[in-house]
């Protein structure tokens, strides 16, 4: 097992009954609540950044991989895009990311 830390979290009677009712080790339990509202926290924020892309990801957006891939040494460009994999999405300002070429 890694690395533990004790806490201490205070926490509403009622609902250290409720746990107490569901599993016999709390801290398990409060560790695996928190590791999913933290993974629920990662999936809304990486929505958010879907919708709403920084503005140098919205310009490589425009500028287009082939475009950027050609501004690389050649075999970094073999090594990291294979531009024939994949389907086609393009950015539209307003919609979001949609599949296609324009």
């Amino acid at each position: 097992m890694a690395g533990v830390y004790r806490v201490t979290v205070t926490l509403p009677n009622d609902l250290v009954r409720d746990i107490d009712r569901r599993e016999k080790n709390r801290s398990r339990f409060i560790a695996e609540a928190v590791r999913n509202e933290l993974c629920r926290r990662r999936r809304d924020e990486l929505r958010r950044s879907l919708d709403h892309p920084h503005p140098e990801s919205a310009e490589l957006a425009e500028q287009g991989l082939e475009e950027w891939t050609r501004g690389l040494p050649e075999e970094d460009a073999a090594a990291l895009v294979d531009s024939n994999a994949g389907r086609p999405i393009r950015w539209v300002s307003g919609v979001g990311w949609v599949e296609g070429s324009e």
